[in-house]
């Protein structure tokens, strides 16, 4: 290659093939070949050149592909000139960069609107025409025309492979995602175990979580029409069966099923006690009909994920989303969360500002965190875990002031300041960063344990996914589960002594109110008031930490009112008092916490037998579960004392015997058979 083309000039065109070089211009020019520069040994030119030659306009194209892929763009097949079979046949091929040529603007009608997306076509010019030639007596191609100037960005080589055209599923991969599929596993799931099957960095495979859907979609075998109505059937029988299972759907113009969500009796009680804090994880889909699936989840007063409700839409757009709000509002009596938290979706974003405007709405960190490796990895390389170290820093500070600060300077520090997701996160960080949030009530949900306790409970949903109604048994199947385990860990946390750690009298009052779940983390508090010295001041209290000569939390008490309230928010956050507050009651001689500090969402609540009684159903099922409940109170009340466990003991051995002696008949065999097999 001589040294004129090695420098690479802005455009090449072989003036015996002058041409327009308008990409929109579909006029035919003879060629008239004239002496230009040819090589018949291509494959080690890293440049495209006049007069470079091919043997078909395919292999013209895949040179050109990978030139491109190395400058950081990618390319498309523009216009051809001739046809094959007829004449002369294919005479000259263009190949443009993919952002070539404008997108002409979608006109709406109010009959059906257009999304009207932002196109990446911005008119850019660089290209390579390539003619046939037949000058040595077999057919050939040559390069007679190229522009490499761009009006454009270009992308960097980590960035350069998320481009369509080099995003590629292999045969072997496909059949690896199918076989995924087919266990119910989430797309999320399949890219992190195909990175590790291949030793690659997360967000360094060839294609994307999209892609994957997309293959996913193209392998729908089922009749979505037949899967709709068995679905619905479904339904149906559980509401003929449990007049309080509710369920909502809507149907398409085609009379097709659209968008569907139900919740379950036991969710609707757990809700109106337990519903103050709510994660909608939108995050996830029916892998083997790409449906959005949305699930309500919260904690409840032990510590335990608690099921609220499901829906699973068609699509993820503002429509859909306020559907499955409202649905859920009538589910649950019109009574909103204090806060939802939720994926960063703007569509569900609008939906909820729109039918939950009272609500707080924030992002759950765990879902953001999620998609660090591929957004990050890439980009910062070896210091990724340096980085993702000092962002939990600054997301876990208290201050606002320090906040802003501490990311201005991780920002320059790691040069991230036209990064497109850390300016994303900047934007949007009054709702995920714990600084702006911490007035908001959460109930733990953003801490590491509860983010996994509640994925874990996510995932028996998502498991042996094959049809429609088959999920909504698998539905029922993991929350009957998920209620039994957790009626056994309560038990167990029950038969255990607690243990008291510092002698006050607040906390052996709070022990005998508050779960054991809920008490440890008051205690924990306890334990560290005791590190801190308050000062009184004009308004209040000053409480910092007794190694400390500046700084701490000014803590305002009205003890005649029972209200203190502390500048760390804490209270807030959690629902549990922090060590300041703590400190300031125990320097006041208060020996009991003030009962509005002790929520009854972390309260050990255990419902009286006779309104138990008064509100059972009919339905021999649900009454067998009410029995159910009636004996784990048993249990968990007996075990408290040696006195009362004799008492228990004596009289459910008289209660056994009676019952003993009652005849069984044939319908309530067949009943009780049927509930202990799915116990």
């Amino acid at each position: 290659m001589s040294e004129e083309v090695g420098s690479m000039l802005v455009i090449y065109d072989d003036p015996s093939d002058r041409h327009s070089l308008s990409l929109d211009d579909a006029s035919s020019t003879e060629e008239s070949p004239d002496e230009t520069r040819l090589s018949l040994e291509t494959s080690n030119d890293a440049i495209p050149y006049i007069g470079q030659r091919f043997g078909t306009h395919d292999a013209a194209y895949e040179f050109y592909s990978e030139f491109a892929k190395r400058s950081g763009f990618s390319i498309r097949r523009h216009r051809t000139e001739g046809k094959d079979g007829v004449g002369k046949g294919l005479t000259r091929r263009y190949f443009v960069c993919h952002r070539a040529g404008n997108t002409p603007v979608k006109t709406s009608t109010e009959s059906k609107p257009q999304r009207n997306r932002k196109s990446s076509r911005c008119g850019c010019q660089a290209y390579m025409r390539i003619s046939k030639t037949t000058e040595f007596g077999a057919p050939e191609w040559r390069v007679t025309g190229f522009a490499n100037h761009h009006n454009h960005e270009l992308l960097e080589p980590n960035q350069v492979r998320f481009l369509p055209a080099y995003r590629t599923i292999s045969d072997a991969d496909k059949n690896r995602i199918l076989m995924f599929a087919k266990t119910g596993i989430s797309v999320h799931q399949m890219m992190r175990l195909m990175e590790l099957e291949k030793c690659v960095e997360p967000g360094y495979l060839s294609f994307t979580e999209k892609d994957v859907r997309n293959l996913l979609q193209s392998f729908r075998k089922l009749d979505p029409e037949e899967e709709s109505l068995d679905l619905l059937r479904m339904c149906r029988n559980i509401k003929e069966k449990d007049p309080n299972f509710k369920f909502e759907y809507t149907l398409d113009t085609n009379n097709r099923l659209e968008n569907i969500a139900w919740s379950y009796a036991s969710s609707i009680q757990l809700y109106d006690i337990f519903g103050d804090a709510v994660v909608f994880d939108t995050t996830h889909r029916l892998t083997a009909f790409d449906m959005p699936l949305g699930i309500w989840v919260g904690i409840n007063n032990y510590g335990m994920p608690c099921f609220f409700g499901c829906t699973l839409l068609r699509d993820e757009t503002v429509r859909s989303f306020s559907w499955a709000l409202k649905a859920f509002l009538g589910f649950m009596n019109g009574k909103a969360p204090q806060t939802l938290l939720t994926d960063q979706n703007i569509c569900l974003k609008e939906a909820l500002s729109t039918e939950m405007p009272t609500t707080k709405h924030a992002f759950c960190i765990w879902m953001i965190v999620a998609k660090f490796p591929s957004w990050f990895n890439a980009v910062l390389g070896e210091r990724y875990n340096e980085w993702k170290a000092e962002f939990y820093r600054l997301y876990n500070l208290e201050s606002v002031e320090d906040f802003e600060l501490g990311w201005r300077e991780m920002v320059c520090s790691f040069g991230l300041h036209s990064n497109r997701h850390m300016v994303n996160l900047y934007s949007s960080r009054s709702l995920w960063a714990l600084p702006f949030l911490r007035s908001h009530f959460v109930a733990g949900m953003t801490t590491t344990g509860q983010s996994k306790s509640i994925n874990a409970f996510i995932q028996r949903f998502l498991s042996a996914q094959t049809r429609l109604a088959h999920f909504v048994e698998q539905v029922a199947v993991a929350v009957d589960f998920k209620d039994q385990t957790g009626e056994q860990q309560t038990m167990q946390q029950n038969l255990q002594n607690v243990c008291l750690k510092t002698g006050a009298p607040m906390e052996s009052h709070a022990a005998t109110i508050l779960t054991p779940f809920a008490f440890s983390k008051l205690q924990e508090q306890l334990v560290l008031a005791a590190h801190y010295a308050s000062f009184s001041i004009e308004d209040g209290f000053l409480v910092r930490h007794h190694t400390k000569a500046e700084g701490g939390r000014k803590v305002y008490w009205a003890p005649q009112e029972g209200i203190i309230s502390c500048s760390c928010h804490q209270f807030e956050f959690t629902g549990i008092l922090c060590r300041h507050s703590l400190r300031v009651l125990s320097t006041g001689n208060c020996f009991q916490i003030p009962d509005r500090y002790l929520p009854i969402r972390w309260r050990r609540i255990s419902m009286p037998s006779s309104k138990l009684l008064q509100s059972a159903p009919n339905d021999h099922a649900e009454r067998v579960k009410l029995l159910q409940n009636m004996v784990s109170s048993l249990m968990a009340e007996s075990a408290k004392s040696k006195e009362r466990l004799d008492i228990a003991t004596e009289q459910v051995s008289i209660l056994l015997s009676r019952i003993r002696e009652q005849p069984i008949s044939l319908q309530g065999g067949r009943d009780i058979s049927s509930i202990t097999r799915n116990l």
